[in-house]
């Protein structure tokens, strides 16, 4: 699904974007990927399951089991493409629960020049940045700061349009690896929605990521996000291909 037009196949992206947002701890399992973050978002805290895990299926899930539990996570698996079916197929014999599907969408980099709004960039993400970005609508944990700055070239976006303590407009965090930007953490304040901030911060990480050396976009967004799912489409991106969440049981 779209995936002739960028130059990287689904375990090649992914592989690539773990990279832009890492836990803290990881360890590989065959091919797969066990990354932990301390419990802040599921792309840092799930086993990435591409290629082989170098077992049989149910010993590799038993394996990313006793990991996460070792760790005080809830076990998790994010299973990307249609190559993940079989090992989806093990985690759902052993009754791991699935969320639903995330689209990873991407296109050739094209930075717009700018338009007018004040889009603020900074290397490390201040309070009020942290105060403005809502993972799935809620405030973040004190862990979340660590996963947001490790990784290589990361930069951390801002739009205020009332003095403090108003809170920043709108927020986003861009990375860039091998050439490519991941755009992440895109949230507009309620008060400032339909004013065109998330354009504006998303050509702003356009033109950086020029800057630095990227030629492509990526970037994650739910099934079930409408809105955003159209402004990206807007933004000339379309889908790579999905992945979702499995869960062991609570």
């Amino acid at each position: 699904m779209g995936q002739s037009r960028s130059p990287l196949d689904v375990a090649g992206l992914e592989l690539l974007a773990t990279r832009g947002w890492r836990g803290g701890d990881e360890a590989p399992l065959g091919e797969w990927l066990l990354r932990a973050g301390g419990g802040f978002t599921g792309r840092a805290n799930s086993a990435l399951v591409v290629g082989d895990p170098g077992m049989p299926l149910p010993d590799a899930v038993d394996a990313v089991t006793r990991w996460y539990t070792d760790r005080g996570l809830r076990p998790c698996a994010m299973l990307p493409g249609r190559q993940s079916r079989a090992a989806d197929a093990a985690f759902a014999a052993a009754g791991w629960e699935r969320d639903e599907d995330v689209l990873v969408l991407t296109g050739p980099l094209t930075p717009a020049p700018a338009d007018g709004v004040p889009v603020d960039l900074s290397p490390e993400p201040g309070d009020a940045w942290l105060a403005g970005y809502r993972h799935r609508g809620r405030p973040l944990p004190p862990t979340a700061r660590a996963v947001l700055v490790n990784a290589d070239d990361v930069v951390f976006a801002s739009v205020r349009l009332d003095p403090p303590p108003a809170p920043l407009a709108a927020v986003a965090r861009g990375v860039v690896t091998d050439g490519w930007l991941g755009v992440a953490a895109v949230t507009v304040e309620e008060r400032y929605r339909r004013q065109g901030l998330a354009t504006a911060v998303m050509a702003a990480l356009q033109r950086w990521g020029a800057g630095h050396g990227a030629h492509w976009v990526y970037l994650q967004v739910s099934a079930s996000n409408a809105p955003a799912r159209a402004l990206y489409r807007q933004a000339g991106l379309i889908e790579h291909h999905r992945y979702h969440y499995r869960y062991a049981p609570a």
